[in-house]
């Protein structure tokens, strides 16, 4: 794929707060700073299968097995997916996540690349099934959970942003972009409470916090 990804439409870049919050998970994640993607460890839990598109090859049939042989070849290309994602090479980065999860449709980590880089490009119903996979595969992981909310956001699914919010806040308390985001979440659905909550969690995790501080401010919390 020589030409870059989409830009975001000017109808979705229209809200600061959704463009902050996706370009800080994709730093972060892709960083290693707050989620360490080696850290995902396949599960033998048959993930969901991707929605095909031009940018979105089928997975390999579930019934097939994944021969040790395609699961080195699918991590070397993770890893070079990450690099690429890493350097702002994100075109090059698909095609080697498209690689890894056509070699092995278990690979979470590639999973999770891929999901990013379709949010980025506002190709939020792929990114929101990749990131299902990723947490069907990690269900302990906040991050594909935080991911996919985003993408919820996106597409005008609150209640079910706000419901993996709710895991992923469980999964890590500690996590302060998941408290702020989840305080987005219960702020578009009315709920002042929930969102005064957790505006107020993720200020008390991260006091320089601009989006949780002025959320805050604009549910009274």
């Amino acid at each position: 794929m020589d030409s870059p990804l989409p830009e975001h439409s000017p109808a979705r870049s229209c809200r600061p707060w959704r463009r902050s919050v996706t370009l800080s998970l994709i730093a972060l994640a892709l960083s290693g700073c707050s989620f360490d993607l080696g850290s995902l460890m396949p599960e033998k839990d048959k993930p969901q299968d991707a929605p095909k598109s031009a940018t979105a090859p089928a997975a390999a049939p579930a019934e097939s097995a994944v021969s040790a042989g395609n699961v080195a070849e699918a991590q070397s290309h993770t890893a070079k997916g990450q690099a690429l994602a890493k350097s702002g090479e994100t075109a090059a980065a698909l095609e080697e996540f498209n690689r890894a999860v056509a070699l092995d449709p278990y690979n979470a980590h590639a999973l999770y690349g891929r999901a990013l880089i379709y949010q980025a490009s506002n190709e939020h119903e792929f990114a929101i099934a990749d990131f299902s996979a990723a947490s069907g595969l990690n269900p302990q992981k906040p991050e594909p959970l935080l991911g996919r909310a985003i993408s919820y956001l996106a597409v005008g699914k609150v209640k079910e942003a706000a419901a993996d919010l709710d895991e992923a806040s469980e999964a890590d308390p500690h996590n302060a972009q998941v408290w702020t985001t989840r305080g987005l979440a219960y702020e578009r659905l009315g709920d002042k409470a929930k969102a005064a909550a957790s505006y107020t969690k993720a200020v008390a995790l991260r006091p320089r916090d601009d989006a949780a501080r002025s959320g805050l401010a604009r549910v009274g919390g």
